[in-house]
């Protein structure tokens, strides 16, 4: 396996790309906006440098990293001679489908297609395929080139043979790969947003306040950063948008998104990429953010 295809250059997307190429993959960055590909090159470079400076790589490896990289704004022309292609693309349903029913058509025979989702299904997406047995779930997490988990999800269909050349791709890459069935949220979304989905609850509700709520995940559970600023990292539309996965699959109360978080999303105050969420970024800086929602009594 030497080619590898990403589909969207995003957070995720630029992040995956970073990580194949530092590894040594031909990797096919793959975007319809040629903006967004230079935006994302220029992430990468900038993430590289940053590598050198802390001593992690060297120049030799930043500027090979970089060569590695082939921007294409044709998804056909970019998957053709794609080993595995890893979809990064906006977490909706229809937009994946509607890749992965192109990729049928477009990869040759053996690639494996591969999806960054964080919690729709595997299986659903891989049966508008041609090739179930050859759909998997790559769910990396942010950021990529950091982090060393990935969440290998196996579809109902997905071959053993599939889900063994994927866990030993992640080892190659210097990731920790742990496999999970296909079920809603898989694992780490299942437990990660109905406690973020809490902590915006005890908010909403007038428990205690931004700071006080991080304060005590934070000092009181070890977790590196609060819910509340995790949600904000992560993007407040992306955690309703896999809340509503979890409600819809498992049809439990439990899951259904605080009403604060749906009213947020809708204002357009979506965390850090926005500016605003449950703090502030408008200045380059995380600060408090004094909430305008009164406490429900």
């Amino acid at each position: 396996m030497k080619h590898i295809a990403v589909i969207g250059s995003g957070t995720m997307g630029n992040g995956i790309a970073h990580t194949f190429a530092q590894n040594g993959y031909q990797v096919a960055l793959i975007d319809l906006n040629p903006q967004a590909l230079e935006k994302a090159l220029q992430t990468i470079a900038k993430n590289l440098d940053r590598m050198v400076t802390k001593g992690s790589i060297t120049e030799d490896v930043k500027t090979s990293t970089l060569g590695n990289i082939t921007t294409f704004t044709q998804m056909e022309e970019g998957v053709k001679n794609a080993d595995l292609v890893v979809e990064a693309a906006t977490e909706n349903p229809d937009i994946k489908k509607k890749i992965f029913k192109d990729l049928s058509t477009y990869c040759k025979e053996g690639a494996i297609l591969s999806t960054n989702t964080s919690s729709i299904s595997i299986t659903e997406i891989a049966a508008v395929t041609n090739r179930a047995e050859q759909v998997i779930g790559m769910h990396f997490m942010n950021p990529v080139p950091v982090m060393k988990l990935v969440e290998v999800i196996r579809g109902y269909q997905t071959s053993d043979e599939v889900c063994q050349t994927i866990m030993e791709l992640s080892k190659a890459i210097g990731k920790i790969p742990t496999l999970v069935n296909d079920y809603p949220g898989f694992v780490a979304n299942r437990i990660l947003m109905p406690m973020i989905n809490e902590a915006i609850i005890s908010l909403f509700e007038g428990v205690a306040g931004v700071e006080e709520i991080d304060t005590v995940m934070k000092l009181g559970m070890a977790h590196p950063m609060g819910p509340l600023q995790l949600a904000d990292f992560i993007g407040l539309d992306v955690c309703l948008a896999i809340l509503n996965v979890l409600h819809e699959g498992f049809g439990n109360p439990k899951y259904a998104p605080c009403p604060l978080l749906v009213k947020m999303v809708t204002a357009g105050e979506l965390g850090a990429k926005s500016g605003r969420g449950f703090y502030d970024y408008s200045h380059g800086t995380k600060e408090l953010k004094v909430s305008r929602f009164f406490a429900v009594k």
